[in-house]
């Protein structure tokens, strides 16, 4: 067989091996899922009619929020479930699996690369339970066509991927379990700052640039273009960057430590 049949052959089987964990085990995955689901319910049935008069600077209108919600909070899932993939790269550097795997005739890097699919697709599965959860509390885009859709697909799977690679190097460079989930702890936390709960003029001056200048808020930007027909104005092509900038910073760091000798 070729080297590309072999790699393509072995990372099959990483991901089978990771998904039947992911099956297996559901708990971290429903936990993490939980997060933003009951955020997306919190603020729309407690905060909804406050924040909508806030935003729209009229009469409360849940609906109003329920939209302005809900890409944002399709981004922080993907956030959330990525940790999930921290843990689960901690777990198998700290308990010896990587080891064994080291002394046999298997493609080397399909390890993390079952990983990262195997993420990638629980990622893209949790989005759409939250934006079921979404649609059943009132979202509904307005007008968006076929190719805005798929487009906005491909920023999901995109920011995903991005993120992935990301967590996959904090879950190496972990000691343990509970270190890779603090360690990436910071990708459900930039959403909670970003434009996903209130626009980002809606903050302190000082705040704005926090805001702004971090990966979260471009995408979601882009999103809700895609999604509600809102202005994308450059959000789109930062969005673009900030994705394929963090998937190679991430793919970089994440295959530097593996190949590195086993701790």
């Amino acid at each position: 067989m070729s080297t590309l049949s072999l790699a393509v052959r072995d990372s099959s089987t990483m991901l089978r091996r990771n998904l039947l964990h992911a099956r297996r085990y559901p708990s971290l995955t429903l936990n993490l899922l939980l997060t933003p689901i009951m955020l997306l319910l919190l603020f729309v049935y407690v905060f909804g009619d406050t924040m909508s008069a806030g935003i729209g600077g009229g009469g409360a209108d849940r609906s109003e929020y329920v939209a302005y919600l809900v890409p944002g909070l399709l981004l922080m899932t993907i956030g959330s479930t990525t940790i999930g993939t921290a843990v689960s790269v901690s777990n198998d550097m700290t308990e010896g699996i990587i080891a064994r795997f080291r002394t046999m005739a298997i493609h080397r890097g399909s390890v993390l690369v079952g990983h990262v699919v195997g993420s990638v697709l629980q990622s893209v599965i949790s989005v759409v339970l939250v934006g079921a959860v979404g649609v059943a509390i009132g979202f509904r885009s307005t007008d968006a066509s076929a190719l805005e859709w798929l487009a906005a697909f491909g920023l999901l799977v995109l920011f995903a991927t991005a993120l992935t690679w990301l967590a996959v190097g904090m879950g190496l460079v972990s000691p343990n379990a509970e270190a890779a989930s603090n360690n990436a702890m910071p990708l459900i936390f930039l959403p909670l700052i970003s434009s996903a709960f209130v626009p980002v003029d809606a903050m302190p001056g000082w705040f704005q640039p926090i805001a702004e200048y971090q990966p979260f808020t471009p995408a979601i930007e882009t999103l809700r273009g895609l999604l509600l027909g809102t202005e994308i104005g450059d959000n789109g092509w930062i969005a673009l960057a900030w994705c394929l900038g963090l998937a190679v910073l991430g793919y970089r760091w994440s295959t530097s430590k593996f190949d590195q000798d086993p701790r």
